[in-house]
């Protein structure tokens, strides 16, 4: 794949959600894997609410999750309104809730049977569903399923033009770059989180807990780089405190702010980040390892080398989607510094990176550092997906 198979922008026409029709959504997450859902979900409601002026009702399932993401939210209120998103509890059977205009079912939650019941005909009613860069997504992207009696349509987030895009507030790939070029803005931002900045290599790490951990935090202690590695709080922690030799019936007593080393390694516990300050760290590490969804696609915006673990699917769709994006991403990438990045990914979904692995992406870390800025900058000049969404939602609202 070329570059330019990313497509060129074109000049997208500007509709007003300010008639009623396609004013009023409502938003379901189901927080399936903590954090993933709902970060998306919080992201994409925030961006409908502020950049296209829609009232966004945001259903959510599991509010104590949910006030991770969103420090903010009482977990104890059925309904409350922040940042301009009113956030309510999962509907209960015998709850009454008159539908909006949108019904934004995302990742195939499932309506509320009460809900689904109370939609008019002219409910506009749709499914996102989950991002991949395999070619099949632009085929199957805003079909319409007539087996209910109001046609459910299903929206593809993707890579090309021919898909729903990515999620992508005004602004953030800027934002990123500012940060990135800026020592001063990386300096008090590290100093925020009591870190300093230096000349080491700077990584952040963030997996589900089966990935091969101790084996990448050998390799980065055996290699010819200094390294900070910073551990945001999450379930890897205690395959981390494995490596260094930490005892489980430890694990509580260890704050966040601590420091681990081994040789040319230095690993630092990060607290919980808010979606704000995980975008900073992004931006200013040289790698980050990301997984799931919500995550790679900020790691993208960051444009910084990244390594992706997907989400464990059974018979190994995990890898099929993993090779569909290697194959897209880095399609015009250098050959040498391409399978550096696929032998990286590979074994770091295959249980173990080794350090000739390791020390293989990091020669390799300065083309991949170029290729993957150009990248995200043309991805940078596509239609988002909350833009895509509107679009979408506006030309169907003048069809019914």
């Amino acid at each position: 794949m070329k570059s330019s198979q990313f497509n060129t922008p074109r000049q997208v026409k500007q509709y007003d959600m300010s008639n009623k029709a396609g004013r009023r959504w409502d938003v379901f997450c189901r927080i399936v894997d903590n954090f993933g859902d709902i970060g998306v979900c919080w992201r994409l409601s925030q961006q409908l609410a502020h950049e296209h002026h829609l009232q966004v009702r945001l259903f959510i399932d599991n509010l104590a999750i949910a006030s991770k993401i969103i420090p903010s939210l009482n977990a104890e209120l059925p309904s409350q309104t922040i940042n301009s998103v009113e956030i309510c509890t999962w509907p209960n059977a015998d709850e009454d809730i008159k539908p909006a205009d949108v019904a934004l079912e995302t990742f195939s939650c499932e309506l509320p049977a009460t809900y689904l019941e109370a939609m008019q005909a002219s409910t506009l009613w749709v499914n996102l569903e989950y991002l991949s860069a395999e070619p099949w997504v632009a085929d199957f992207h805003a079909r319409g399923s007539n087996n209910t009696k109001i046609t459910r349509h299903f929206f593809f987030p993707g890579f090309t033009d021919a898909t729903g895009g990515l999620i992508r507030e005004t602004n953030i790939f800027q934002k990123n770059q500012k940060l990135a070029k800026s020592p001063p803005l990386q300096c008090d931002f590290l100093q925020s989180l009591n870190l300093v900045h230096d000349d080491a290599l700077k990584i952040s790490l963030f997996s589900y807990p089966h990935a091969p951990i101790p084996s990448l935090l050998n390799a980065m202690a055996e290699s010819n780089q200094r390294i900070h590695c910073y551990v945001p709080i999450s379930s890897i922690f205690p395959k981390v405190a494995e490596y260094f030799g930490i005892d489980s019936s430890q694990l509580n007593t260890i704050q966040t702010g601590e420091k681990f080393s081994q040789k040319n390694l230095n690993v630092t516990i990060l607290p919980f980040l808010s979606q704000s300050d995980y975008d900073k760290l992004l931006a200013i590490c040289d790698i980050n390892f990301v997984r799931g969804e919500d995550s790679w696609i900020r790691a993208i915006w960051a444009a910084k080398p990244f390594i992706w673990q997907p989400y464990l699917q059974t018979e190994n769709t995990h890898i099929t989607k993993l090779d569909a994006f290697l194959d897209l991403f880095y399609s015009s990438c250098d050959e040498t510094a391409k399978y550096s990045v696929s032998e990286a990914h590979s074994a770091w979904v295959a249980d173990n990176i080794t350090i000739p692995v390791w020390q293989n992406y990091l020669n390799n870390l300065p083309t991949i550092k170029r290729f993957t800025l150009q990248q995200a900058n043309q991805l940078a000049e596509q239609t988002d997906l909350a833009a895509k969404l509107v679009i979408f939602l506006q030309k169907l609202s003048v069809k019914v």
